[in-house]
């Protein structure tokens, strides 16, 4: 019996692996039920012209490195020697620092050739008032500048986009396209001419309620935290801003562009809680933690958790051909082919108002179960049983989420983030 195809289907509640024997056609990939990204053509009166526009610049790692030691006087000699014996190269830092800097220097002046005002800002001085100044943000760097600049933007008539400043260290999936980043000045023309679109990204926001919660999240940008440093924030937060036990229901104020992350702060411990998926029944669970992501976090930590290898598709197509007794060559085309299916399954459009949760590496005995281990959903509920444990929104902000605490994620479409697509 000749072996025609697999269909891959992950559905909104969940994925399954369904062989079929005879079937010449394959089901249409999650993408072709996205909503359209063609780009409305400038006679629909689209503008981009802001008066006054933010700039925010990344820490490079050599700025990072200098700001570390400085409390030790350290000269330049001193660095590049302490640098070396640490395995880093001070003038390689220092070339990338270089690149950056030259790209920063191209955005901001193509920006004020235009006439518009400009005023650039590093991660320390990005505040309410910065974004509340700002017709439109822009981050130099990449998608973690990216994800710090849309932190602070819950104003959806504000534009946030992105210049990747080293395309050569950084993917800058949530940047403009890399030749952009030499040609800002292009970039400008279409988007003051009104050749782009709107694209508008979905984002996840959180309820917290429950006994001993503290809404105010902890910034992670302001400084790298050791963990006992990190415990000792949310110790000082949770004494000092909030009292302890506060009644109802609170709006965490930070939306999650890519995921929110549940899970002890020491990775070495399982993580317990309960979870409910679009209200249905509850469910105990231990395992390494939770992500929930939305369509533009699709493509990243939430891919690479579900994803599948070569080799662990063959291994199971060999299975099969074993068990089935089916006639079919498992050849390096069919497993690409089976392989690229499944794993573009994951993906979801940026736009469109859904979650993927991902439950890492699950216990399952007779007291825990994982009835699904990844799917899509609308409002996902988690009542934490952790002892030390946190949500970290976009690996920027971090809400301590321990025994006794209840979080609602749902996608609302007026938390949605206004970026660009530019024409081609």
């Amino acid at each position: 019996m000749a072996w025609s195809g697999i269909v891959l289907r992950f559905s909104r509640k969940k994925t399954k692996v369904l062989a079929f024997m005879g079937c010449s056609e394959w089901l249409p990939p999650l993408g072709s039920r996205h909503v359209s990204t063609a780009s409305p053509k400038s006679k629909h009166g689209l503008q981009f012209n802001p008066s006054k526009v933010v700039v925010l610049v990344k820490t490079t790692r050599y700025e990072f490195e200098q700001q570390r030691y400085s409390y030790a006087g350290l000269s330049e000699g001193d660095l590049k020697r302490l640098l070396a014996l640490k395995g880093s190269s001070y003038n390689g830092l220092l070339e990338k620092h270089n690149i950056h800097t030259r790209n920063v220097e191209h955005v901001v002046d193509s920006l004020r050739k235009e006439g518009i005002e400009v005023r650039v800002v590093n991660r320390r001085e990005y505040d309410e008032e910065t974004v509340r100044w700002a017709d439109a943000i822009i981050s130099a760097g990449g998608d973690g500048t990216m994800l710090l600049a849309a932190s602070k933007v819950l104003d959806q008539s504000k534009p946030v986009f992105g210049v990747n400043t080293d395309p050569e260290r950084s993917e800058g999936h949530l940047c403009l396209p890399v030749h952009y980043t030499y040609s800002f000045s292009e970039a400008l023309q279409k988007l003051c001419s009104g050749h782009f679109r709107w694209k508008w990204r979905q984002r996840i926001r959180i309820y917290l309620e429950g006994t001993g919660v503290n809404p105010v999240p902890v910034d992670l940008h302001e400084e790298q935290l050791s963990l006992e440093n990190y415990n000792s924030a949310h110790h000082i937060r949770m004494t000092e801003t909030w009292p302890k036990d506060t009644p109802g229901v609170h709006l965490i104020p930070v939306r999650a562009l890519n995921e929110v992350f549940i899970g002890e702060s020491l990775s070495s411990r399982a993580s317990y809680y309960e979870l409910s998926v679009d209200d249905g029944p509850w469910e105990k669970l231990k395992n390494s933690g939770l992500n929930v992501c939305t369509g533009t976090g699709s493509k990243a930590w939430s891919y690479n958790i579900n994803k599948l290898s070569y080799q662990s598709v063959e291994d199971i197509l060999m299975l099969a051909k074993k068990y089935r007794k089916l006639d079919f060559s498992a050849d390096k085309k069919l497993v690409e082919m089976v392989t690229n299916e499944y794993n573009d399954s994951l993906l979801i459009n940026p736009e469109e108002p859904i979650m993927i949760f991902s439950i890492r590496e699950p216990i399952v005995n007779r007291i825990f179960s994982s009835s699904e281990q990844h799917g899509f959903t609308k409002k996902i509920c988690i009542r934490s049983r952790c002892w030390d444990a946190c949500m970290v929104v976009d690996g920027g902000s971090s809400i301590e989420f321990n025994d006794g605490a209840l979080a609602t994620l749902v996608v609302n479409k007026d938390d949605a983030l206004r970026t660009v697509q530019l024409e081609d």
